[in-house]
């Protein structure tokens, strides 16, 4: 494997993040050249700042349809199918992942939607299908980033993973994007030349097509004016321009805004996505790619903290699994790099391989810079930044800034399991969130106290917030020691039905004199199972869904005390832990007309999952939805609308029990899926009236 293997695919991903939020602000066709140009000059710094930046479609293709390689490519190279399958089972149909434009102008939507009637990958991208110019639009390369950072020093590979996966939707040029971008990936881990990534990605083109056309022109245009990149946007705009490619955004002008970024940024990571957002065009999946070259090549070093300070180690998604949809950047560095070294056929180090913890929480700060997304109540008091010079074992820490607190002063250190519209500025492609923490599950980590002024050390206690009411839950207040690590183990207490949206801990003053130092926050984890309520009186509709619950299909509304769902076909709503394993899931359920009124367990998705309930007057069954339904168990059941039921289905290893009022009605054994969310599901038309939930999982 290559040096520093982990270290660069965070860089490569924390840098496609950077360019995406740097070019988002800016996007078309709003927003033009000329009017970026004269509204913003050069760009030195974000140009607009978020609360949270919201999800990308940038960022959600990268990541969701790379779980091909988790799902159905698990020990084989993957194939177009493979990744449609990724896209019918992760994206909520017409709602965030990507634009869903209409069938025929955007290529995403039409991709999607040929897979759903039928058309199988890569037939549902191709020009046979779809026509040139909507199989050509610029899809082809923004989705592929992280086939290359599982692809290092291999273009070829990177090449070919990234056209297989883009062919799903696009064609032709669209795939020549696919297998630049991916190959220069590739070669960044390996080469440190920019001119010559470009040039040697090159040999994975076509020389006949059009994108190596415009990658030749690009590079000549440099060689003859090496130091005005605005001329040679010029050029672009004359020679390669919009007005000569149809479509909504075709890939050939912003390739060539890529490599343009890519000369002129001279190796040079900040330049580099700068100038290919100032570009215009296709802003942010332009900066996003070059974001990811460059970040791979340079690594976190070269991010100015202007630019990586606001990522602060966090994205959010918008994919139908809540949970998923928080993603801590250097827990998914792991994970990619784990990947890769899969599929080079070698043994992962210890540092990836042991660092990987489906389904908990684990920070330990290793990565350089990394901060894993924590914040502070009070920045008058505190200020966080990574920290290499004490550490609980191994290489880094997170530094807390104790800036001259007296007795009851403090701040509260927290990291985000869950969000709410109130923490985003926009709504760009709808996330939906389910808690990451839960009641019932243990909290741990460690605490270092250096103290420069005060007599007494600081109070420490273990909090969460809960999201609706705001209410701060506390765990054992404890006077800190100097110059030694503490350990700390809470169980996060009953949530009171609410979602928990801050964990950590707070500190306050001890003494009268102002206290100055620093605390040291390592081996941060939340494990064990959850045992909670969804108390649906306390849920709100926001980002089009009902808290804390994703939704495909259907309309889902809070009425009548309950959760009412109104559906004209297969229709889900999902919450919970992606990855939970054993687990009881129980709610009150009230038919009121038609068919299908279920529970979901072990749902990995909208096309992979389990569900039981009523399904017609006088009948019961338990399904396995594997893209359809299949059944496990059926019987009959004299159930009545309008009456309220207590529903309970229960997987335990490969065992799975459905009750009706505490009665077991019906059982079978399967060992398809081994984990996934819970939640409601109707796979008929009519009316449900769901109630409260309460999830218990099992070790």
């Amino acid at each position: 494997m290559v040096p520093n293997y982990l270290e660069k695919v965070y860089g490569g991903f924390l840098g496609m993040n950077i360019g995406i939020r740097i070019g988002a602000p800016v996007e078309p066709t709003i927003w033009t050249y000329e009017r970026i140009r004269d509204t913003y000059g050069e760009f030195t710094h974000y140009v607009k700042d978020y609360i949270n930046f919201a999800a990308d479609d940038d960022a959600n293709g990268p990541v969701h349809f790379l779980r091909a390689l988790n799902d159905d490519a698990k020990d084989r190279e993957p194939v177009p199918q493979d990744i449609a399958r990724a896209w019918l089972n992760y994206a909520r149909e017409g709602v965030g992942m990507f634009w869903w434009g209409g069938y025929g102008v955007s290529t995403e939507h039409t991709a999607y939607l040929n897979l759903k009637h039928g058309v199988p990958a890569p037939q549902s991208g191709s020009i046979a299908q779809n026509g040139k110019t909507l199989a050509e639009q610029i899809g082809g390369q923004i989705f592929i980033d992280t086939w290359g950072l599982v692809s290092p020093g291999d273009p070829e590979a990177a090449a070919r993973r990234g056209a297989v996966s883009a062919s799903v939707s696009h064609d032709g040029e669209g795939l020549e994007g696919a297998r630049f971008i991916c190959a220069a990936i590739a070669l960044a881990f390996v080469m440190d030349d920019i001119e010559a990534i470009v040039k040697e990605a090159a040999k994975q083109l076509n020389p006949a097509s059009t994108y190596s056309a415009v990658l030749r022109a690009v590079q000549a245009f440099h060689r003859e004016h090496p130091e005005d990149w605005r001329a040679c946007r010029q050029f672009l705009e004359d020679e390669w321009g919009y007005d000569r490619y149809p479509g909504v955004c075709h890939i050939i002008p912003n390739a060539g805004v890529c490599v343009l970024s890519l000369l002129y940024g001279a190796g040079d990571f900040n330049r580099t996505v700068e100038i290919a957002a100032m570009c215009g065009w296709d802003t942010d999946c332009n900066a996003g790619n070059v974001g990811t070259i460059l970040g791979v090549m340079r690594g976190v070093e070269g991010m100015k903290a202007c630019y990586r300070e606001p990522i602060n180690d966090g994205i959010v998604l918008s994919g139908v699994s809540g949970w998923l949809n928080m993603l801590d950047i250097p827990t998914y560095a792991r994970e990619l790099a784990l990947l890769g070294y899969r599929l080079a056929g070698e043994e992962a180090p210890e540092e990836v391989r042991g660092s990987i913890r489906e389904g908990e929480i684990h920070f330990d700060f290793e990565l350089p810079g990394s901060t894993h997304n924590f914040r502070v109540s009070d920045p008058f008091f505190s200020r966080l930044e990574h920290s290499e010079k004490v550490a609980a074992g191994g290489r880094g820490s997170l530094s807390i800034l104790i800036d001259r607190v007296l007795r009851f002063q403090g701040s509260r250190v927290f990291w985000k399991p869950f969000y709410r519209r109130a923490d985003f500025s926009d709504e760009r492609y709808s996330p939906v969130f389910s808690p990451k923490v839960a009641s019932g599950q243990t909290l741990s980590f460690k605490l270092y106290l250096d103290q420069w002024e005060g007599w007494d050390p600081v109070n420490v206690r273990p909090y969460c917030r809960l999201s609706m009411s705001g209410e701060l839950l506390y765990g054992q207040l404890v006077t800190m020691k100097r110059n030694e690590w503490m350990t700390f183990t809470w169980q996060i207490p009953d949530s009171k039905g609410e979602p928990i949206d801050e964990l950590g801990f707070e500190y306050e003053g001890n003494c009268k004199v102002k206290i100055l130092g620093k605390l040291y926050l390592d081996d941060f984890t939340v494990t064990g199972p959850a045992d909670y309520t969804i108390d649906l009186s306390k849920s709100r509709k926001e980002f089009g869904c009902v808290t804390p619950f994703s939704q495909d299909h259907g309309a889902w509304t809070l009425e009548d005390g309950g959760l009412r769902a109104m559906t004209c076909e297969l229709a889900q709503a999902f919450t919970g832990n992606y990855f939970a394993r054993d687990i009881r899931v129980e709610a009150a359920v009230t038919p009121e007309n038609g068919e299908g009124h279920m529970l979901l367990a072990r749902a990995q998705g909208v096309q992979r999952g389990y569900m039981a309930g009523f399904v017609k007057p006088g009948a019961i069954a338990l399904y396995r939805n594997d893209f359809g339904l299949e059944i496990l168990d059926a019987g009959s059941y004299d159930w009545q609308y309008g009456q309220t039921y207590q529903l309970i289905l229960e997987a335990k290893g490969d065992v799975l029990t459905f009750s009706i009022d505490g009665q077991p009605v019906l059982t079978a054994r399967d060992s398809a899926f081994a984990y996934g969310m819970v939640g409601f599901a109707k796979p008929g038309m009519g009316r449900t009236l769901y109630g409260n939930m309460h999830v218990t999982e099992t070790v």
